[in-house]
């Protein structure tokens, strides 16, 4: 008997086609800007990369040395102590990894509501059974997850603590605190996605979970502050964890690109990521300010929004019963697109919710969509 995998395609994925004209404006995918790539800098690298022609030869499945040594040395110096790490291709690689080394069939992942949908793809094609966590400003509740543990006793729990898809929140340091205790007294794994924490645009950074629980499996990522066509992702976790998670690897692609790999290492070697994402901060700091003082003019009264401190996104829900897929199809029209919200919850969607992305347009570009906006809601 086959198995069939009971996945839906990503929704976010497939309205990036529709949105692909160049006349829409489109607040839909988490995108970074083109115009931002360091073009000049990267192509050095590459072509630095390809003065060695061992950079075209099969790799460790570890990934580049020197790139691991780079990567450690930066997530030290940004407060997270790291003796080495595993190089994936995208940490969407890593979140695979690990579902296929820790979760059995049925086994229970706890997640917050809403969160990022390829993680609840993954932990779907991985047979897992998926129980959302409430959430608020702050984050995860933790009366809500302790109230999960009792009762549904998750073998993972899986976080965006920082900026998250889709909401833009931050879980503050005290529930971060918390949630660490709460695994190690209970031995469930922490899995901290974090591909957003450098693009902070106001307020102080908070130290990651991994910093405080070596329950935790930190993922990390080049493609917001880098490049995403290059998928270039790693994972810092426990050493004995790790020989696992590089055997699982192993078995499914032998190694990340090797070329991709090299040119990142010179990348990061001859030139200053600091400063390209300082520049990176204050356009998107820009943009999402603009996009926050344009919502009042384009959705209807009673309309709620996030307001983050970083990252990539606005979540918004609409007042009454709206359906944001039904007003999506409106919006197409107008040319400007968002992503409606119900494909980010686990089990009950709530449909009056939408994600919009204020990274990968200039200022006069989110005006002029958010002009369009106020067509399709007012």
């Amino acid at each position: 008997m086959h198995r069939t995998l009971p996945v839906a395609s990503s929704p976010v994925r497939d309205l990036l086609a529709l949105t692909s004209r160049p006349e829409v404006i489109s607040f839909a995918g988490g995108l970074p800007a083109p115009e931002l790539f360091d073009q000049d800098g990267l192509r050095a690298a590459y072509d630095l990369a390809l003065r060695d022609r061992s950079v075209l030869q099969y790799a460790p499945t570890e990934g580049n040395p020197v790139l691991r040594s780079l990567i450690s040395d930066r997530l030290t110096a940004r407060g997270l102590p790291t003796s080495d790490v595993l190089i994936t291709t995208g940490s969407q690689q890593a979140l695979a990894l690990v579902a296929t080394a820790l979760l059995e069939p049925g086994a229970v992942v706890a997640v917050e509501e809403p969160t990022y949908l390829a993680a609840l793809q993954c932990f779907q094609m991985a047979g897992a059974r998926i129980v959302p966590v409430a959430a608020d400003a702050e984050g995860m509740d933790i009366s809500a997850l302790r109230s999960v543990v009792a009762s549904s006793r998750p073998s993972m729990l899986y976080l965006v603590p920082t900026f998250a898809n889709p909401t833009g929140r931050t879980l503050s340091s005290s529930r971060r605190a918390e949630i660490a205790a709460l695994a190690s007294e209970h031995g469930f794994w922490v899995v901290e996605d974090d591909p957003y924490s450098e693009l902070r645009y106001r307020g102080s950074p908070v130290a990651p979970l991994a910093s405080i629980s070596d329950r935790t499996i930190y993922l990390g990522s080049f493609s917001k502050i880098g490049a995403p066509g290059m998928r270039l992702g790693w994972l810092r976790a426990p050493a004995s964890l790790l020989r696992t998670l590089t055997i699982v690897k192993q078995a499914a692609d032998l190694h990340t690109s090797t070329v991709d790999q090299a040119a990142c290492a010179a990348y990061l070697t001859h030139n200053d990521l600091d400063a390209h994402v300082a520049r990176l901060r204050a356009a998107y700091g820009e943009r999402r300010s603009a996009m926050v003082a344009a919502l009042p003019g384009a959705f209807p009264a009673g309309t709620t929004w996030t307001d983050p401190d970083g990252g990539m996104f606005v979540w918004l829900r609409l007042p009454g019963s709206a359906d944001s897929a039904e007003l999506l199809k409106e919006a197409l029209t107008h040319d400007v697109a968002f992503v409606p919200g119900a494909p980010f919850y686990a089990v009950t969607p709530d449909h009056a919710t939408l994600r919009m992305s204020f990274t990968s347009n200039t200022p006069a570009e989110i005006a002029e969509g958010m002009a369009r906006l106020a067509k399709v809601f007012w």
